[in-house]
């Protein structure tokens, strides 16, 4: 069981994380991370919080990310497919439901940011947007996306963003880079990947996760 702030557990080359990055805007609550178990082709995880006060706040992101070597181009990466199935107890909650994907120049970069940020949202409860502005509806993977634009800081950010919550997901992530190179001239042979994860909330209040 995870329960601090930064609480951590390697499992079957996942790391799973309870990251409670804004724990302190909350009056009240907490949150505590289960890891069920895992293989090499996956993980399953679950969560329960209960938070109070600051409800347009991020208190925590969740989240488990497949561990892999340092310094490996986007562009020599021929896919990277990915598939998972979630859940939540209630949709009365202010969250998202998304995989998050960075990239950067240096290859050594720390793997809470980057350069890019690759974000690709099944769902959007409460009211919440991503970052930037919505610039049209774009196809991939099988489904029509509302792609986001936007800077977080340096990093510039893309999120593309289901119009319903899509519970059941199975993709390459990788055609997601492929139009980014395509259309917004993605620098796919000099960005390398630094962190990718699957994070069943940012969390405001309620939930229960499924797994990955």
């Amino acid at each position: 069981m995870l329960t601090g702030s930064t609480s951590r557990v390697e499992n079957s080359g996942y790391e799973c994380l309870n990251n409670l990055w804004g724990d302190t805007t909350a009056t009240s609550g907490q949150q505590c991370t289960y890891v069920d178990g895992g293989t090499s082709s996956g993980v399953k995880f679950r969560s329960t919080w209960t938070w109070v006060g600051a409800p347009n706040n991020v208190k925590s992101y969740i989240y488990c990310g497949r561990q892999f070597p340092k310094g490996r181009l986007i562009s020599s990466i021929p896919s990277m497919k990915t598939a998972v199935t979630w859940s939540y107890s209630t949709l009365d909650l202010r969250a998202n439901v998304a995989y998050d994907v960075f990239t950067a120049a240096d290859a050594n970069h720390a793997n809470s940011g980057g350069d890019y940020e690759l974000m690709i949202w099944l769902a959007r409860l409460g009211g919440i947007y991503p970052i930037g502005k919505s610039v049209g509806s774009v196809a991939l993977a099988g489904r029509s996306w509302d792609l986001w634009v936007g800077m977080n800081g340096q990093m510039q950010v893309y999120s593309f963003v289901a119009a319903e919550p899509v519970m059941t997901f199975s993709a390459d992530v990788k055609l997601f880079f492929n139009y980014l190179q395509t259309s917004y001239k993605y620098p796919a042979s000099t960005q390398n990947l630094i962190g990718r994860s699957f994070s069943p909330l940012r969390a405001i209040r309620g939930l229960t996760p499924g797994g990955m």
